[in-house]
């Protein structure tokens, strides 16, 4: 007659330690929900340029195709490029100089909402004068 040797110990027939057919995920979805919320904390302070109070509107979203330009128009008429201070002088050169290093994504234009409407209109014709075409305006 034949006997069990070791019951329901996890051994095998020879006393040895069997291993284990099961894969435990719980680690690696713990390590996955932490780097989620990480992202998720730090991909809104990823995007550069000013702080600009903008208008609302109920226009819809425009899908991103990029690494955005933004120029941003503050409410005493100050303007960035990007972060950047610049002239409204030196505005058509700068953008002269960008499209023919080959930049042709659209160029995001924010205003304030409490600027002139004239600094935005100005603004805009020296984006336009400088050869871009694709100007996104940029609203809440």
């Amino acid at each position: 007659m034949a006997m069990q040797v070791g019951g329901s110990s996890g051994r095998g027939q020879y006393g040895r330690i069997q291993p284990m057919a099961e894969i435990n995920v719980t680690p690696m979805v713990d390590v996955m929900l932490v780097l989620l919320i990480i992202f998720m904390i730090t991909a809104p302070l990823l995007t550069t340029g000013v702080m600009v109070e903008m208008p609302e509107t109920e226009a819809e979203a425009v899908t991103d195709q990029g690494e955005p330009l933004v120029v941003s128009i503050l409410e005493d008429g100050t303007i960035f490029i990007q972060d950047t201070e610049i002239e409204f002088d030196n505005l058509v050169p700068r953008l002269t100089a960008m499209a023919a290093a080959g930049y042709d994504q659209p160029i995001y234009l924010q205003g304030d909402k409490k600027t002139i409407y004239d600094n935005v209109a100005k603004v805009s014709a020296r984006i336009n004068r400088a050869g871009f075409r694709n100007i996104v305006m940029v609203h809440e």
